[in-house]
């Protein structure tokens, strides 16, 4: 018995036309590679014990886009069905996909991309030299949700050991809650907590409906008593006053290091962060971290 959902009448099949069934089969295997790519815990679901399918499945990508499982299914088997593009969008949320494949999926699908231009979580290989160059100031590049797209050497030891955490966990609210490590080197860590929740929450009024965004603050929630009690105070700021941030480094001790921002994309957006030493003895000790770091490996 179909559900509310399912209550699509199945297509009726229309005169043979080469290039849509073309492009039909093309979104279809388009889809399948980019659902079975993404593991469910990015989109804050179980994994279980009983799932054979690489990914996610097809019923998962429907719940999550709010569409009809028989509907996404007609999509993946190349079905000739109308899509819209706010159907589209939320496909395109639900699958994680940056501009090149959102562009791709549209398309594919015959229809203009409402939202063009959405900024992919991906870093140049000119930026990622730009972070090299930096050193030993410490860099890295982030987006709206802290997630850390790319830093350099000095910054990947700057607060802990980045290139020994799974990519999951390169994200640097989620370390600054859960990870020792990472938040016993931050000296005022909670102002800075208070902030980071501040900032995400404002953030997340433009993201709302978005995966990645739901299951980041599922998990802090999930994990965090601290972010859940700072999240219920429903405190908001969008940006941060330049200030001196103090670091308390493993390596070479104390550090007094001025933050600065350059935005890449729109409000919200990527931003490359850097941290000035803001007197001497901070820069003589970033040159040690530097020597120290020298060697092991290129911007991850």
């Amino acid at each position: 018995m179909a559900t509310a959902q399912d209550t699509t009448q199945a297509p009726v099949p229309s005169a043979p036309a080469n290039d849509s069934s073309v492009r039909r089969r093309e979104l279809a295997a388009f889809l399948r590679s980019r659902r079975e790519r993404i593991a469910p815990e990015r989109v804050g679901l179980s994994r279980g014990r009983r799932r054979r399918t690489p990914g996610l499945r097809r019923e998962e990508v429907a719940q999550l886009s709010s569409v009809g499982v028989t509907w996404y299914t007609w999509l993946e088997q190349a079905r000739d069905i109308q899509v819209s593009a706010s159907v589209l969008d939320a496909i395109a949320r639900t699958l994680l996909l940056d501009a090149n494949e959102r562009a791709h999926l549209y398309t594919l699908a015959g229809v203009p991309d409402p939202m063009p231009g959405t900024e992919p979580d991906t870093v140049p290989p000119a930026l990622r030299e730009m972070l090299r160059q930096l050193e030993p100031i410490p860099a890295c590049v982030q987006n709206g949700r802290y997630d850390l797209l790319a830093y350099n050497r000095v910054y990947g030891r700057l607060l802990c050991d980045l290139d020994a955490l799974p990519p999951e966990d390169h994200n640097c609210m989620w370390l600054a809650f859960t990870n020792p490590g990472w938040y016993s080197t931050l000296v005022d860590r909670d102002e800075t907590i208070r902030l980071m929740a501040a900032n995400f929450r404002a953030a997340m009024a433009e993201h709302i409906a978005e995966p990645a965004w739901k299951a980041m603050l599922k998990r802090l929630q999930r994990e965090s008593p601290e972010f859940r009690e700072l999240w219920e105070r429903h405190e908001v700021l969008q940006g941060v006053s330049p200030k001196v941030k103090r670091f308390r480094n493993d390596h070479v001790g104390l550090l007094h290091l001025d933050g600065t921002r350059l935005w890449l994309a729109p409000q919200s957006g990527a931003r490359l962060v850097a941290y000035v030493p803001a007197d001497e003895e901070s820069r003589e000790r970033l040159h040690r971290l530097h020597a120290l770091v020298t060697g092991e490996g290129a911007v991850r």
